[in-house]
């Protein structure tokens, strides 16, 4: 009797101490945007909420990292969609979603296709694919790393418009970038951070996410949603995010505080403001919605890897 009312003390007092963020990236632009939210969340608990960076194998260091801290709400998970869902689709993670409990959606983070300013075989996307579908295997472009969420998502559009490009891989974006300008690529995935620190030398051809927030972070270029044909490509599905949970044992009194102080974060125009200067996008759901949102994800993805095994092939074929 005494152990219980002592624990159903401590949850009605929570929190009492610092709540950490395991973040599962280096430092960069992501981190730096949990630590913005980490900070307001922290300010409505009235705790410090410092943000853990644990990077490492594709981000399921991190998810691994929190799991095995107690379920006691001093821990919250930076939710990427890498570590989240991602790795699990490709076997690499013995979890799914629906084993943790969601607190509210945090931020996403689009990227896009684009070339350079003074390419003259072709001025948009489309014109693009029909010069690829007339020169099978010639254009070469580059997603960072190979088999990586950006590969997936352009392997994915390619061949739903049936052009079959050579994936450069790169361990820098930074290089990527310049053989973009110099044409040794054709083509390339350009996030944001990329995107802002040097708007004048890139064409925007596609913004990959249908989300409104997306396409103003690239000042308004094309985006899937503009197209005629159906990429199989909706939501979140196609860009990185992140949705910050807990342990799914996690009591609900304590959940219950948590989410009401990120929602109340997550609302604040200061907050807002600080993420969208970034060039990423704020997210409004909240954990009624995790499910609803989260669940295509898995499946989406699932048809992104058979992408990927679409694009090796057909180079094969050429060889």
């Amino acid at each position: 009797m005494l152990i219980a009312a002592s624990t159903s003390a401590s949850i009605a007092e929570f929190p009492e101490r610092t709540v950490e963020l395991i973040h599962p990236w280096g430092p960069g632009n992501a981190m730096s945007v949990s630590q913005l939210i980490a900070k307001a969340m922290g300010e409505e608990l009235g705790v410090d909420m410092p943000v853990i960076s644990t990077p490492g194998a594709a981000g399921t260091k991190g998810q691994k990292t929190a799991m095995s801290r107690p379920a006691d709400g001093y821990t919250v998970f930076d939710g990427y969609v890498a570590p989240l869902v991602l790795q699990p689709v490709l076997g690499n993670a013995d979890w799914t979603y629906s084993d943790f409990k969601p607190l509210h959606s945090a931020v996403s983070n689009a990227f896009a296709i684009g070339g350079r300013t003074d390419e003259t075989r072709w001025s948009n996307f489309e014109e693009m694919m029909e010069y690829g579908r007339e020169h099978p295997g010639e254009l070469r472009y580059s997603s960072g790393s190979r088999n990586n969420l950006p590969h997936m998502v352009i392997a994915k559009v390619l061949q739903s418009y049936g052009v079959v490009a050579q994936n450069i891989p790169y361990t820098q974006d930074g290089n990527a970038v310049k053989d973009l300008k110099s044409g040794v690529l054709d083509f390339s995935f350009i996030n944001v951070g990329n995107y802002i620190q040097d708007k004048p030398a890139f064409n925007i051809m596609l913004v990959l996410s249908e989300l409104p927030g997306a396409k103003a972070s690239y000042d308004g270029a094309p985006s899937i949603a503009d197209l005629d044909i159906d990429l199989g490509l909706s939501g979140l599905a196609p860009m990185g995010w992140t949705w910050w949970i807990v342990h799914k044992d996690t009591p609900d009194e304590v959940t219950g505080k948590l989410r009401a102080a990120m929602d109340a974060a997550m609302q604040r125009p200061d907050v807002r403001e600080a993420i969208e200067k970034v060039g990423f996008v704020p997210l409004d759901w909240d954990h009624t919605q995790y499910d609803e949102v989260v669940g295509p994800v898995s499946d989406q993805l699932s048809a992104m890897g058979n992408a990927l095994k679409w694009e090796e092939d057909e180079l094969k074929k050429l060889r």
